[in-house]
């Protein structure tokens, strides 16, 4: 894992999700209109595994961790903007921990701290429709409603 040498260059932010959800892991360069072939970046999480990188601004997933394929995704249209945020689709339990976006050619360091809640927004309003629905029928014959 990467670690923060210089504190003005580092930035750590809280980012929720739900299990089985996506969810944006931000990452942004103090610079802007940058050369494609000057980008590197480095996403990483809590265990130093690769989560997803960027080799001369191209998507280079061959040292991807197995538990990463098909579930990170980046935003090329964005990195001359100096965006390398990812998408992390499909959460899981094991996916909570700090994640870092390491930013070679500026040397700046990102950490996001990810938290994944045991349930998606829709389950848990769905739970509660549910409840609300039982509740208004208690103490009543459903039969002769």
């Amino acid at each position: 894992m990467y670690k923060c040498q210089i504190p003005d260059l580092c930035l750590q932010v809280p980012v929720e999700g739900f299990i089985g959800d996506s969810v944006l892991l931000p990452c942004s360069s103090a610079e802007h209109d940058l050369k494609l072939q000057d980008i590197n970046v480095l996403w990483r999480n809590k265990d130093s595994e690769t989560i997803y990188d960027l080799i001369k601004g191209k998507a280079s997933v061959e040292q991807q961790d197995p538990r990463y394929k098909n579930r990170a995704e980046t935003f090329p249209e964005e990195y001359e903007r100096g965006n390398f945020s990812i998408k992390l689709q499909n959460l899981t339990r094991t996916d909570e921990g700090e994640f870092s976006c390491f930013i070679t050619h500026t040397d700046e360091l990102r950490t996001i701290q990810l938290i994944v809640k045991g349930e998606t927004k829709s389950q848990s309003e769905l739970g509660r429709v549910l409840i609300l629905h039982v509740q208004s029928f208690r103490g009543k014959n459903p039969t002769t409603l």
